[in-house]
Protein backbone atom coordinates (compact mmCIF):
# COMPACT_ATOMS: atom_id res chain seq x y z
CA UNK A 1 0.00 0.00 0.00
CA UNK A 2 1.21 2.91 -1.44
CA UNK A 3 2.20 6.04 1.61
CA UNK A 4 2.88 8.69 -1.13
CA UNK A 5 1.50 12.02 0.40
CA UNK A 6 -0.44 14.41 -2.14
CA UNK A 7 2.16 17.51 -3.16
CA UNK A 8 -0.62 19.75 -2.58
CA UNK A 9 -0.47 21.03 0.31
CA UNK A 10 -4.29 21.10 2.48
CA UNK A 11 -5.84 22.77 5.44
CA UNK A 12 -3.99 22.63 8.42
CA UNK A 13 -5.02 22.75 12.30
CA UNK A 14 -2.93 25.75 12.54
CA UNK A 15 -4.63 27.79 10.29
CA UNK A 16 -7.03 30.37 11.92
CA UNK A 17 -8.37 30.87 8.81
CA UNK A 18 -9.92 27.64 8.62
CA UNK A 19 -12.35 25.46 9.75
CA UNK A 20 -9.92 23.53 10.83
CA UNK A 21 -9.17 25.26 14.17
CA UNK A 22 -11.94 25.18 15.48
CA UNK A 23 -12.78 21.62 14.34
CA UNK A 24 -9.30 20.50 16.30
CA UNK A 25 -10.33 22.39 19.66
CA UNK A 26 -14.13 22.24 19.90
CA UNK A 27 -15.35 19.49 18.16
CA UNK A 28 -12.61 16.64 18.25
CA UNK A 29 -13.26 17.14 22.19
CA UNK A 30 -16.85 16.89 21.94
CA UNK A 31 -16.84 13.64 19.70
CA UNK A 32 -14.33 11.83 22.21
CA UNK A 33 -15.99 13.34 25.41
CA UNK A 34 -19.71 11.71 23.17
CA UNK A 35 -17.47 8.02 23.17
CA UNK A 36 -16.57 7.76 26.65
CA UNK A 37 -19.70 8.30 27.71
CA UNK A 38 -21.15 5.95 25.66
CA UNK A 39 -18.54 3.46 26.51
CA UNK A 40 -19.14 4.27 30.59
CA UNK A 41 -22.89 3.61 29.61
CA UNK A 42 -21.93 0.48 28.62
CA UNK A 43 -19.48 -0.82 30.97
CA UNK A 44 -21.86 -0.12 33.71
CA UNK A 45 -24.38 -2.35 32.22
CA UNK A 46 -21.71 -5.66 32.01
CA UNK A 47 -21.43 -5.43 35.99
CA UNK A 48 -21.66 -8.91 36.00
CA UNK A 49 -18.77 -9.81 33.76
CA UNK A 50 -15.69 -8.64 35.37
CA UNK A 51 -13.63 -9.16 32.48
CA UNK A 52 -15.81 -7.17 29.71
CA UNK A 53 -16.15 -4.68 32.59
CA UNK A 54 -12.73 -4.34 33.07
CA UNK A 55 -11.78 -4.01 29.80
CA UNK A 56 -14.47 -1.69 29.07
CA UNK A 57 -12.92 1.11 32.01
CA UNK A 58 -9.74 0.95 30.30
CA UNK A 59 -11.08 1.73 27.37
CA UNK A 60 -12.30 4.77 28.68
CA UNK A 61 -8.94 5.59 30.20
CA UNK A 62 -7.82 5.48 26.87
CA UNK A 63 -10.48 7.81 25.49
CA UNK A 64 -9.89 9.96 28.53
CA UNK A 65 -5.71 10.01 27.28
CA UNK A 66 -6.71 10.65 24.06
CA UNK A 67 -8.72 13.97 24.87
CA UNK A 68 -5.85 15.28 26.94
CA UNK A 69 -3.20 14.23 24.06
CA UNK A 70 -5.76 17.00 21.46
CA UNK A 71 -6.50 19.09 24.26
CA UNK A 72 -3.15 19.80 25.09
CA UNK A 73 -1.22 19.57 21.83
CA UNK A 74 0.84 16.79 22.10
CA UNK A 75 2.19 14.52 19.33
CA UNK A 76 1.03 12.00 17.60
CA UNK A 77 1.91 8.94 18.57
CA UNK A 78 1.68 5.68 16.26
CA UNK A 79 -1.26 3.31 15.60
CA UNK A 80 -1.25 0.51 17.85
CA UNK A 81 -1.41 -2.49 15.05
CA UNK A 82 -4.89 -4.17 15.88
CA UNK A 83 -3.85 -6.33 12.78
CA UNK A 84 -5.42 -4.26 9.87
CA UNK A 85 -3.00 -3.41 6.92
CA UNK A 86 -4.11 0.38 7.06
CA UNK A 87 -1.89 0.65 10.27
CA UNK A 88 1.34 0.65 8.57
CA UNK A 89 0.23 2.68 5.88
CA UNK A 90 -0.78 5.45 8.67
CA UNK A 91 2.42 4.77 10.84
CA UNK A 92 4.16 5.51 7.32
CA UNK A 93 2.72 8.98 6.54
CA UNK A 94 3.14 9.80 10.16
CA UNK A 95 6.62 9.24 10.05
CA UNK A 96 6.72 10.92 6.81
CA UNK A 97 4.97 13.96 8.25
CA UNK A 98 7.12 13.72 11.20
CA UNK A 99 10.42 14.33 8.99
CA UNK A 100 10.09 18.04 9.27
CA UNK A 101 9.67 18.17 12.81
CA UNK A 102 7.20 16.13 15.15
CA UNK A 103 3.07 16.81 14.27
CA UNK A 104 1.34 17.86 17.05
CA UNK A 105 -2.53 17.84 17.40
CA UNK A 106 -3.20 21.23 16.75
CA UNK A 107 -0.32 21.98 14.22
CA UNK A 108 -1.22 19.17 11.77
CA UNK A 109 -2.75 18.61 8.23
CA UNK A 110 -6.23 18.38 8.49
CA UNK A 111 -7.20 15.66 6.83
CA UNK A 112 -4.81 12.91 7.87
CA UNK A 113 -5.19 14.21 11.61
CA UNK A 114 -9.11 13.57 11.55
CA UNK A 115 -9.01 10.53 9.72
CA UNK A 116 -5.59 9.29 12.71
CA UNK A 117 -8.44 10.38 14.68
CA UNK A 118 -10.88 7.76 14.71
CA UNK A 119 -8.85 5.44 13.24
CA UNK A 120 -6.79 5.37 16.88
CA UNK A 121 -9.89 5.42 18.45
CA UNK A 122 -11.10 2.33 16.67
CA UNK A 123 -8.21 0.16 17.80
CA UNK A 124 -8.67 0.61 21.29
CA UNK A 125 -11.77 -1.47 20.77
CA UNK A 126 -10.41 -4.07 17.87
CA UNK A 127 -7.30 -4.64 20.31
CA UNK A 128 -9.48 -5.62 22.94
CA UNK A 129 -10.94 -9.34 23.48
CA UNK A 130 -14.69 -8.17 24.85
CA UNK A 131 -15.15 -5.03 22.70
CA UNK A 132 -13.78 -5.57 19.36
CA UNK A 133 -16.93 -4.48 17.06
CA UNK A 134 -18.19 -2.29 19.83
CA UNK A 135 -19.69 1.39 17.78
CA UNK A 136 -19.61 4.28 20.29
CA UNK A 137 -21.24 6.00 18.21
CA UNK A 138 -24.38 3.50 17.57
CA UNK A 139 -26.65 4.86 20.05
CA UNK A 140 -26.51 8.34 18.74
CA UNK A 141 -26.98 7.09 15.00
CA UNK A 142 -30.22 5.31 15.81
CA UNK A 143 -31.86 7.56 18.29
CA UNK A 144 -31.08 10.46 15.47
CA UNK A 145 -33.09 8.18 13.02
CA UNK A 146 -36.04 8.15 15.16
CA UNK A 147 -35.76 12.10 15.89
CA UNK A 148 -36.03 12.21 12.33
CA UNK A 149 -39.55 10.48 12.48
CA UNK A 150 -41.92 13.77 10.16
CA UNK A 151 -39.20 13.13 7.25
CA UNK A 152 -39.48 9.54 7.03
CA UNK A 153 -43.33 9.50 7.12
CA UNK A 154 -43.28 12.38 4.70
CA UNK A 155 -40.59 10.43 2.35
CA UNK A 156 -41.93 6.53 3.36
CA UNK A 157 -45.95 8.01 1.69
CA UNK A 158 -44.14 9.72 -1.08
CA UNK A 159 -41.83 6.41 -1.88
CA UNK A 160 -44.83 4.32 -1.55
CA UNK A 161 -46.85 6.20 -4.33
CA UNK A 162 -44.01 7.01 -6.93
CA UNK A 163 -44.00 3.19 -6.71
CA UNK A 164 -46.53 2.24 -7.27
CA UNK A 165 -47.35 5.00 -10.22
CA UNK A 166 -43.95 3.52 -12.06
CA UNK A 167 -46.17 -0.28 -11.71
CA UNK A 168 -49.01 1.11 -12.91
CA UNK A 169 -46.85 2.10 -16.47
CA UNK A 170 -43.50 1.33 -18.15
CA UNK A 171 -40.98 3.84 -17.17
CA UNK A 172 -40.07 4.34 -20.39
CA UNK A 173 -43.46 5.92 -21.24
CA UNK A 174 -42.86 8.25 -18.27
CA UNK A 175 -42.86 11.90 -20.58
CA UNK A 176 -39.05 12.76 -20.14
CA UNK A 177 -39.51 16.20 -18.60
CA UNK A 178 -41.51 14.43 -15.82
CA UNK A 179 -38.48 11.54 -15.72
CA UNK A 180 -35.37 14.30 -15.59
CA UNK A 181 -37.06 16.39 -12.63
CA UNK A 182 -38.22 13.08 -10.71
CA UNK A 183 -34.68 12.23 -10.78
CA UNK A 184 -33.26 15.40 -10.15
CA UNK A 185 -36.10 15.33 -6.80
CA UNK A 186 -34.89 11.84 -5.85
CA UNK A 187 -31.16 13.00 -5.73
CA UNK A 188 -31.51 16.66 -4.18
CA UNK A 189 -33.70 14.62 -1.13
CA UNK A 190 -30.39 12.49 -1.11
CA UNK A 191 -27.97 15.36 -1.10
CA UNK A 192 -29.57 17.49 1.75
CA UNK A 193 -30.08 13.90 4.13
CA UNK A 194 -26.43 14.96 5.26
CA UNK A 195 -28.56 17.56 7.41
CA UNK A 196 -28.03 15.39 10.02
CA UNK A 197 -24.26 14.82 10.01
CA UNK A 198 -23.56 14.00 14.26
CA UNK A 199 -20.03 15.23 13.58
CA UNK A 200 -20.53 18.27 12.75
CA UNK A 201 -24.63 18.80 14.62
CA UNK A 202 -22.95 18.55 18.29
CA UNK A 203 -25.44 21.23 20.15
CA UNK A 204 -28.90 20.80 18.12
CA UNK A 205 -32.29 19.58 19.61
CA UNK A 206 -34.39 17.54 17.65
CA UNK A 207 -36.61 20.29 16.98
CA UNK A 208 -33.50 21.38 14.96
CA UNK A 209 -33.15 18.29 13.45
CA UNK A 210 -36.16 17.86 12.02
CA UNK A 211 -36.40 21.65 10.52
CA UNK A 212 -33.55 20.93 8.36
CA UNK A 213 -35.84 17.37 6.62
CA UNK A 214 -38.94 17.27 4.40
CA UNK A 215 -40.20 18.63 1.37
CA UNK A 216 -40.76 22.59 2.55
CA UNK A 217 -37.04 22.69 4.07
CA UNK A 218 -35.88 20.89 0.70
CA UNK A 219 -37.70 23.41 -1.83
CA UNK A 220 -36.19 26.59 0.67
CA UNK A 221 -32.78 25.07 0.09
CA UNK A 222 -33.12 24.20 -3.52
CA UNK A 223 -31.82 27.78 -4.11
CA UNK A 224 -28.76 27.06 -2.05
CA UNK A 225 -27.56 24.65 -4.72
CA UNK A 226 -24.53 26.55 -6.34
CA UNK A 227 -23.24 24.12 -8.64
CA UNK A 228 -25.61 21.63 -10.20
CA UNK A 229 -24.51 18.76 -12.61
CA UNK A 230 -27.80 16.87 -12.15
CA UNK A 231 -28.23 17.19 -15.90
CA UNK A 232 -25.03 15.57 -16.69
CA UNK A 233 -25.36 12.42 -14.04
CA UNK A 234 -29.07 11.81 -15.80
CA UNK A 235 -27.96 12.13 -19.03
CA UNK A 236 -25.26 9.24 -18.56
CA UNK A 237 -27.91 7.18 -16.91
CA UNK A 238 -30.36 7.48 -19.80
CA UNK A 239 -27.72 6.79 -22.32
CA UNK A 240 -26.68 3.87 -20.50
CA UNK A 241 -29.64 2.72 -20.08
CA UNK A 242 -31.28 3.39 -24.23
CA UNK A 243 -27.78 1.98 -25.00
CA UNK A 244 -28.44 -1.80 -22.86
CA UNK A 245 -32.07 -2.03 -24.99
CA UNK A 246 -30.38 -4.78 -26.75
CA UNK A 247 -29.23 -6.77 -24.44
CA UNK A 248 -31.63 -6.01 -21.41
CA UNK A 249 -29.93 -8.47 -19.44
CA UNK A 250 -27.04 -6.59 -18.99
CA UNK A 251 -25.61 -4.77 -15.71
CA UNK A 252 -25.88 -1.61 -15.31
CA UNK A 253 -24.35 -0.53 -11.96
CA UNK A 254 -24.79 2.32 -9.92
CA UNK A 255 -22.24 2.96 -6.90
CA UNK A 256 -22.84 5.22 -3.66
CA UNK A 257 -19.72 6.09 -1.33
CA UNK A 258 -22.04 6.25 2.07
CA UNK A 259 -21.33 9.03 4.28
CA UNK A 260 -23.80 8.94 7.56
CA UNK A 261 -26.04 6.64 8.60
CA UNK A 262 -29.43 6.96 9.91
CA UNK A 263 -31.67 9.39 8.08
CA UNK A 264 -29.28 10.06 5.36
CA UNK A 265 -29.04 6.07 4.44
CA UNK A 266 -32.96 6.07 4.62
CA UNK A 267 -32.66 8.59 2.01
CA UNK A 268 -29.71 6.95 0.17
CA UNK A 269 -32.28 3.80 0.06
CA UNK A 270 -34.57 5.60 -1.13
CA UNK A 271 -32.35 6.84 -4.21
CA UNK A 272 -31.42 3.03 -4.78
CA UNK A 273 -34.92 1.96 -4.63
CA UNK A 274 -35.86 4.39 -7.37
CA UNK A 275 -32.88 4.26 -9.62
CA UNK A 276 -33.81 0.15 -9.45
CA UNK A 277 -37.34 1.00 -10.35
CA UNK A 278 -36.86 3.69 -12.66
CA UNK A 279 -34.70 2.01 -14.77
CA UNK A 280 -31.47 3.82 -14.51
CA UNK A 281 -29.71 0.90 -12.74
CA UNK A 282 -30.05 -2.63 -12.45
CA UNK A 283 -27.76 -3.22 -9.66
CA UNK A 284 -26.88 -0.70 -6.58
CA UNK A 285 -23.60 -1.55 -4.98
CA UNK A 286 -23.44 0.52 -1.53
CA UNK A 287 -19.95 1.13 0.18
CA UNK A 288 -20.32 1.51 4.09
CA UNK A 289 -17.06 1.68 6.16
CA UNK A 290 -15.48 -0.98 8.17
CA UNK A 291 -14.85 1.67 11.14
CA UNK A 292 -16.98 3.52 13.30
CA UNK A 293 -15.95 6.70 11.51
CA UNK A 294 -17.07 10.04 11.93
CA UNK A 295 -19.32 9.80 13.86
CA UNK A 296 -22.13 8.88 12.19
CA UNK A 297 -20.93 7.42 9.00
CA UNK A 298 -22.34 4.11 8.09
CA UNK A 299 -21.34 0.88 9.05
CA UNK A 300 -22.75 -2.65 7.92
CA UNK A 301 -24.54 -2.97 11.09
CA UNK A 302 -26.52 0.49 10.67
CA UNK A 303 -28.00 -0.85 7.46
CA UNK A 304 -29.19 -4.04 9.72
CA UNK A 305 -30.46 -1.03 12.34
CA UNK A 306 -32.64 0.42 10.05
CA UNK A 307 -33.95 -2.27 8.70
CA UNK A 308 -35.23 -3.62 12.07
CA UNK A 309 -37.21 -0.52 13.00
CA UNK A 310 -38.79 -0.52 9.87
CA UNK A 311 -39.87 -4.04 10.64
CA UNK A 312 -40.77 -2.90 13.91
CA UNK A 313 -42.01 0.68 13.71
CA UNK A 314 -44.22 0.13 16.42
CA UNK A 315 -41.87 -0.35 18.90
CA UNK A 316 -39.77 2.00 17.62
CA UNK A 317 -41.27 4.82 16.92
CA UNK A 318 -43.85 4.79 19.91
CA UNK A 319 -41.90 3.40 22.81
CA UNK A 320 -40.31 6.36 24.82
CA UNK A 321 -36.49 6.20 25.01
CA UNK A 322 -34.83 6.42 28.57
CA UNK A 323 -34.08 9.96 27.76
CA UNK A 324 -37.66 10.69 26.79
CA UNK A 325 -39.22 8.72 30.32
CA UNK A 326 -35.91 10.36 32.53
CA UNK A 327 -37.66 13.69 31.21
CA UNK A 328 -41.11 12.97 32.40
CA UNK A 329 -42.02 13.86 28.76
CA UNK A 330 -45.28 12.53 26.96
CA UNK A 331 -45.23 9.11 24.91
CA UNK A 332 -44.57 9.54 21.51
CA UNK A 333 -47.70 9.99 19.17
CA UNK A 334 -48.62 6.58 18.26
CA UNK A 335 -48.59 6.01 14.02
CA UNK A 336 -51.74 5.96 11.92
CA UNK A 337 -52.63 2.48 9.81
CA UNK A 338 -51.49 4.65 6.86
CA UNK A 339 -48.02 5.28 8.02
CA UNK A 340 -47.72 1.77 9.42
CA UNK A 341 -48.43 0.19 5.98
CA UNK A 342 -45.80 2.70 4.20
CA UNK A 343 -43.27 1.88 6.95
CA UNK A 344 -43.87 -2.14 5.73
CA UNK A 345 -44.15 -1.14 1.94
CA UNK A 346 -40.64 0.39 2.68
CA UNK A 347 -39.28 -2.74 4.19
CA UNK A 348 -40.70 -5.35 2.32
CA UNK A 349 -39.17 -3.42 -1.08
CA UNK A 350 -35.66 -3.32 0.56
CA UNK A 351 -35.45 -6.46 1.82
CA UNK A 352 -36.20 -7.69 -1.80
CA UNK A 353 -34.21 -5.89 -3.38
CA UNK A 354 -31.39 -6.79 -1.11
CA UNK A 355 -32.40 -10.86 -1.51
CA UNK A 356 -32.24 -10.30 -5.32
CA UNK A 357 -28.74 -8.97 -5.20
CA UNK A 358 -29.87 -5.56 -6.75
CA UNK A 359 -28.76 -3.78 -3.55
CA UNK A 360 -25.24 -4.67 -2.46
CA UNK A 361 -23.01 -3.96 0.26
CA UNK A 362 -19.82 -3.79 -0.20
CA UNK A 363 -17.29 -2.30 2.44
CA UNK A 364 -13.50 -1.88 1.79
CA UNK A 365 -10.64 -0.70 4.02
CA UNK A 366 -9.75 2.08 1.71
CA UNK A 367 -12.27 3.95 2.49
CA UNK A 368 -10.59 4.99 5.91
CA UNK A 369 -7.55 5.94 4.51
CA UNK A 370 -5.84 8.80 5.71
CA UNK A 371 -5.16 10.05 2.37
CA UNK A 372 -7.44 11.78 -0.22
CA UNK A 373 -9.00 9.65 -3.52
CA UNK A 374 -6.45 10.30 -5.65
CA UNK A 375 -4.56 7.71 -4.51
CA UNK A 376 -7.35 5.56 -5.15
CA UNK A 377 -5.56 3.95 -8.47
CA UNK A 378 -2.10 2.95 -6.58
CA UNK A 379 -3.22 2.00 -3.39
CA UNK A 380 -6.54 -0.05 -3.78
CA UNK A 381 -6.20 -0.84 -8.14
CA UNK A 382 -8.70 -3.73 -7.15
CA UNK A 383 -11.71 -1.30 -6.06
CA UNK A 384 -10.37 1.23 -8.69
CA UNK A 385 -11.06 -1.16 -11.55
CA UNK A 386 -14.44 -2.57 -9.75
CA UNK A 387 -15.56 1.04 -9.62
CA UNK A 388 -14.79 1.36 -13.39
CA UNK A 389 -17.65 -1.36 -14.10
CA UNK A 390 -19.78 1.15 -12.56
CA UNK A 391 -21.87 3.65 -14.74
CA UNK A 392 -21.83 6.05 -12.37
CA UNK A 393 -19.86 6.28 -8.58
CA UNK A 394 -22.05 8.69 -6.29
CA UNK A 395 -19.36 10.19 -3.40
CA UNK A 396 -22.03 11.51 -0.68
CA UNK A 397 -21.29 14.35 2.16
CA UNK A 398 -18.69 16.63 2.99
CA UNK A 399 -15.58 14.52 3.94
CA UNK A 400 -15.55 12.14 0.42
CA UNK A 401 -16.01 15.37 -1.38
CA UNK A 402 -12.74 16.98 1.11
CA UNK A 403 -11.29 13.64 -0.18
CA UNK A 404 -11.67 13.98 -3.72
CA UNK A 405 -10.34 17.33 -4.08
CA UNK A 406 -7.63 16.04 -1.95
CA UNK A 407 -8.41 19.02 0.91
CA UNK A 408 -6.36 21.27 -0.84
CA UNK A 409 -6.96 25.23 -0.51
CA UNK A 410 -7.92 25.53 -4.71
CA UNK A 411 -9.31 28.47 -6.34
CA UNK A 412 -12.72 28.07 -5.78
CA UNK A 413 -13.16 28.45 -9.89
CA UNK A 414 -11.41 25.25 -10.42
CA UNK A 415 -13.02 22.27 -12.40
CA UNK A 416 -14.01 20.11 -10.46
CA UNK A 417 -12.36 17.78 -12.98
CA UNK A 418 -9.00 19.03 -12.34
CA UNK A 419 -9.38 19.56 -8.64
CA UNK A 420 -9.99 15.31 -8.19
CA UNK A 421 -7.28 14.45 -9.86
CA UNK A 422 -6.53 11.15 -11.28
CA UNK A 423 -10.67 10.56 -11.09
CA UNK A 424 -11.09 13.29 -13.15
CA UNK A 425 -9.29 12.56 -16.10
CA UNK A 426 -10.88 12.18 -19.42
CA UNK A 427 -9.78 8.65 -19.57
CA UNK A 428 -10.39 7.05 -15.94
CA UNK A 429 -12.65 4.66 -16.63
CA UNK A 430 -15.22 6.10 -14.18
CA UNK A 431 -17.94 8.45 -13.93
CA UNK A 432 -18.21 10.75 -10.39
CA UNK A 433 -21.27 12.24 -8.65
CA UNK A 434 -20.37 14.56 -5.99
CA UNK A 435 -23.60 15.29 -3.36
CA UNK A 436 -22.30 17.27 -1.03
CA UNK A 437 -23.46 20.03 1.47
CA UNK A 438 -20.73 22.37 1.97
CA UNK A 439 -19.12 21.81 5.62
CA UNK A 440 -15.48 22.53 5.22
CA UNK A 441 -13.55 25.12 3.34
CA UNK A 442 -12.23 23.62 0.00
CA UNK A 443 -14.78 24.32 -2.88
CA UNK A 444 -14.33 24.39 -6.59
CA UNK A 445 -16.50 24.48 -9.64
CA UNK A 446 -18.15 27.86 -8.75
CA UNK A 447 -18.68 30.81 -11.00
CA UNK A 448 -16.39 33.82 -10.92
CA UNK A 449 -17.26 36.11 -8.01
CA UNK A 450 -19.57 33.74 -6.53
CA UNK A 451 -17.32 33.18 -3.51
CA UNK A 452 -16.56 36.84 -2.96
CA UNK A 453 -20.47 37.28 -3.04
CA UNK A 454 -21.04 34.57 -0.24
CA UNK A 455 -18.11 35.78 1.95
CA UNK A 456 -19.53 39.31 1.70
CA UNK A 457 -23.20 38.36 2.89
CA UNK A 458 -23.54 38.30 6.52
CA UNK A 459 -21.91 35.74 8.51
CA UNK A 460 -20.34 34.79 5.19
CA UNK A 461 -16.38 35.17 6.51
CA UNK A 462 -16.26 39.08 5.13
CA UNK A 463 -12.36 40.58 5.21
CA UNK A 464 -10.83 37.87 8.07
CA UNK A 465 -10.37 35.41 5.27
CA UNK A 466 -12.61 32.84 6.47
CA UNK A 467 -15.03 30.90 4.17
CA UNK A 468 -17.18 30.64 6.93
CA UNK A 469 -20.20 30.88 4.80
CA UNK A 470 -19.04 26.95 3.40
CA UNK A 471 -19.30 25.93 6.77
CA UNK A 472 -22.61 25.48 8.24
CA UNK A 473 -24.63 23.20 5.53
CA UNK A 474 -26.81 25.86 3.88
CA UNK A 475 -25.13 25.46 0.80
CA UNK A 476 -24.51 22.89 -1.43
CA UNK A 477 -22.98 21.51 -4.50
CA UNK A 478 -23.46 18.84 -7.24
CA UNK A 479 -20.42 18.32 -8.86
CA UNK A 480 -20.22 15.88 -11.88
CA UNK A 481 -17.07 14.44 -14.24
CA UNK A 482 -17.20 12.26 -16.89
CA UNK A 483 -14.80 9.82 -17.63
CA UNK A 484 -16.07 6.78 -19.09
CA UNK A 485 -16.33 7.14 -22.88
Amino acid sequence: MSTTIEKQPGYATSDKASFAWQTARERWPIIITQAIDDVYRSVHAVRDDAAKEDEGKAIVEKLARLKYEVQHDRALELIADDGEPDVAAYNAELAQLNAAGPVTWLKAPWLYTECYLFRRMSTFFRTSEHWPRYDPYARQKIRTFRSSRPAVLELAARYRDLMQQLEKKDSAAVPADVAETLFAEMCEICLWGNATDLSLLTNLTYEDIQKLQGAEARRKAEANILVNDLPAAYSILTKARDAAAASPSAERRVDIVLDNAGFELYVDLILAGYLLRAGLATVVVLHPKNIPWFVSDVLPSDFGALLNALANPTSFYETPSAEEEHQGQPAPAKLTEAERADLAFLFGEWTQLYANGQVVLRPNIFWTQGGSFWRLPADAPELFADLQSSELVVFKGDLNYRKLTCDYDWDPTTPFSEAIGPLGKADSGINVLALRTCKADVVVGLPAGRDEELRAADGGGGDSGQRKWAWNGKWAVVSCSQGKK
